[in-house]
């Protein structure tokens, strides 16, 4: 089949175990695509495991991007991804390829299709300041804090959302304006191209728990995952506060070989927070009205893409 017009971009978004990789794979089976991976875990070599990496086989039957591009120590920021994949979407649609995002951070997809805050950039001193307090005060009382200066941001917020609450607090001492009041007053963006959002939930969420539990089993089996992340720690420059490090199921093996509990536990807490994680994932599309929804249980979720794409562009060969 031949590719959509060179402005559009295919968005295949989902919750963790939603079957995202196998259905873009047999998109471009059928259209000649590139895949950009829109997922914060993919970036880091060496974690392969834990982020369900798609497999060397299924690595080259595609062209894709934005996967093991960075070291664990580094970091990668949403105005990093945004960019980059502008930039890919480019050079993808100039070959002649039809372009898919595909993937679950959705505060990437978010800032792609939103744009980007000029929020002031992150301040060594002020989070020192900050890390001293929480030491001592605990977050709740950070977070208290946030809800007096900026009750809409603390709103959104958990109590014991240390990172965000910290940044909230870090641009009202920068700025004397609080985040909300920035972030309502930035410039949208717009993208060069159309962004077609597709997104894989779950018809019955149990059996995306079922799925879930099925997989962090198999990263689990023969000892795969603890000893990927046994590899990391035997580097000597890892630890547990960089973002490669608290990813899910990276973040509970690093606490299970530092002793603080078993396998069993492991295994139970490691599913407790991909779930918790495909929660957030599904609340964060819920807020997309402008998503067009598959059934990702659908055993023809894939053709049923394929059909969203024909209906888009109007081209009944898709």
């Amino acid at each position: 089949m031949t590719a959509p017009a060179a402005s559009l971009a295919v968005a295949i978004m989902g919750p963790t175990a939603s079957g995202k990789t196998a259905a873009a794979l047999e998109i471009a089976a059928r259209i000649p695509s590139e895949i950009i991976s829109v997922d914060s875990a993919l970036v880091y070599r060496g974690m392969d495991i834990g982020t369900a990496k798609p497999s060397r086989a299924e690595l080259a039957s595609v062209p894709h991007h934005l996967i093991d591009i960075l070291d664990p120590t580094e970091s990668y920021s949403v105005m990093q991804f945004r960019n980059d994949a502008i930039r890919l979407v480019g050079e993808i649609s100039a070959r002649g390829k039809l372009p898919l995002l595909v993937g679950g951070t959705m505060l990437y997809f978010k800032g792609l299709k939103d744009g980007l805050d000029d929020l002031p950039q992150a301040d060594a001193a002020i989070r020192a300041q900050l890390d001293a307090e929480e030491a001592e005060l605990g977050t709740p009382a950070l977070h208290a804090r946030l809800a007096g200066i900026d009750p809409v941001t603390a709103a959104r917020l958990k109590p014991n959302d240390s990172q965000r609450i910290q940044r909230a607090l870090e641009i009202w001492l920068l700025t004397g304006q609080p985040m909300s009041s920035l972030l309502e007053k930035a410039p949208k963006s717009t993208l060069p191209f159309t962004l077609l959002p597709i997104a894989l939930e779950p018809g019955d969420r149990s059996v995306l728990h079922a799925r879930i539990a099925t997989r962090f089993d198999a990263m689990l089996k023969d000892g795969g995952l603890i000893e990927e992340v046994k590899t990391l720690r035997a580097r000597g420059n890892l630890h547990p506060g960089l973002p490669s490090m608290r990813c899910v199921g990276y973040r509970q093996t690093w606490e299970y070989l530092d002793g603080l509990y078993g396998l069993a536990e492991l295994r139970e807490k490691g599913i407790a927070a991909t779930r918790q994680l495909a929660k957030r994932q599904i609340t964060w599309l819920r807020s997309m009205p402008e998503r067009h929804v598959v059934d990702c249980l659908a055993p023809d979720a894939p053709a049923q893409v394929l059909r969203e794409i024909a209906r888009f562009t109007g081209n009944p060969e898709h």
